[in-house]
């Protein structure tokens, strides 16, 4: 594209030749005369002058700087997101409908529907325009798929389940598997079976081997603008709010309730049936055992040492039971000595 029409359609304020031909984004240091970038964290502005890029993002206070021609914004993270999707040359999940592919004759397809090799469509099931669904993609019976949504290959779908419009889904997520749900009777486990469902908002991305399960008795939801990273598990009648992102190999368990433009990271524990209130942060590695009611930024992980420092504060953590009671009768020997003199 132009500099000049992709000025234009991200609304940024055009600085110099607006008819450079921009192929491809790059990084700031490794950019060609024909690539865009951007520069948004200021420890890397050093390297805007020397950078070769055809065109770069960034704010006003940094134009001066720049050797080329650049495009200027309040937020030019933003805009490089936006950028990137005008130029983005990702092939489409799937092209056509492949001979293979099995579409059950009460399913309702809609217009310019796309199914891999391997795709099976099942009874019932409505797919709305516009969708791609990649090889191998398992829609269930009754689920519901909406406008514009891509299914990468080697998806499932559970039965009754319904996702939204503009969504995207990659590889080997599995969408409304049962819930962990089981009563115990003298050591023999019962199975109570899982008759919610998996509502998926809007413009909702799920990553890769991704398990969202299935309510016990109500829906498990996910609301509108939702990121969800690989390898997260959202355990049975959870509910993700709006804008929220959950990075990988997070676990939620059972019947929690995030709020709005949460920000949960990497590795972290949820435990079930407590809330989170919006606005909440949790840096990588966090373990929630109770309800948070103020939002904030809240962290537990401990930082990493040398193993002889590790060593050595695991020795002392196994004895804080003997130091807590052994320091509690120091106080209470210091506080009747107070007492004692002042009398």
């Amino acid at each position: 594209m132009l500099l000049k029409d992709i000025a234009d359609k991200i609304g940024a304020q055009l600085v110099g030749d607006g008819n450079i031909d921009i192929k491809a984004v790059a990084n700031l240091k490794t950019a060609k005369e024909n690539e865009i970038s951007f520069l948004s964290d200021p420890k890397y502005k050093a390297v805007l002058s020397e950078s070769n890029a055809g065109a770069v993002i960034l704010k006003q206070a940094d134009v001066e700087h720049a050797k080329g021609a650049a495009l200027v914004l309040d937020d030019p993270y933003v805009g490089f997101a936006k950028v990137a999707q005008l130029l983005d040359s990702t092939p489409a999940v799937s092209e056509g409908v492949h001979p293979s592919a099995v579409v059950d004759e009460t399913a309702v397809l809609g217009q310019n529907v796309a199914l891999g090799p391997g795709v099976h469509v099942q009874k019932g099931a409505v797919i709305g325009n516009n969708v791609q669904l990649g090889a191998n993609v398992v829609i269930g019976p009754n689920a519901k798929i909406g406008d514009n949504t891509k299914i990468y290959p080697n998806v499932s779908v559970y039965h009754d389940c319904q996702i939204g419009s503009d969504c995207l889904i990659q590889s080997g997520a599995v969408i409304g598997s049962d819930g962990f749900g089981y009563a115990n009777q003298r050591g023999e486990w019962i199975k109570i079976p899982q008759t919610g469902r998996v509502i998926i908002g809007n413009r909702v991305e799920i990553g890769a081997c991704t398990c969202i399960d299935r309510g016990a008795i109500d829906d498990t939801v996910i609301a509108d603008n939702v990121i969800i990273d690989n390898l997260c598990q959202i355990a049975h009648n959870d509910k993700i709010g709006y804008g929220t992102a959950i990075a990988g190999q997070t676990t939620i368990a059972g019947s929690v309730t995030i709020g709005k433009y949460c920000i949960i990271g990497g590795t972290s524990i949820i435990n079930g049936h407590i809330d989170i209130c919006d606005g909440v942060t949790l840096t990588g590695n966090t373990v929630v055992m109770r309800t948070i009611e103020k939002p904030g930024v809240y962290s537990s992980s401990i930082p990493c040492v040398t193993n002889k420092e590790w060593r050595l504060n695991t020795s002392r953590y196994m004895h804080i039971n003997d130091m807590y009671h052994r320091i509690l009768a120091l106080e209470t020997k210091l506080k009747a000595l107070t007492e004692q003199e002042e009398k």
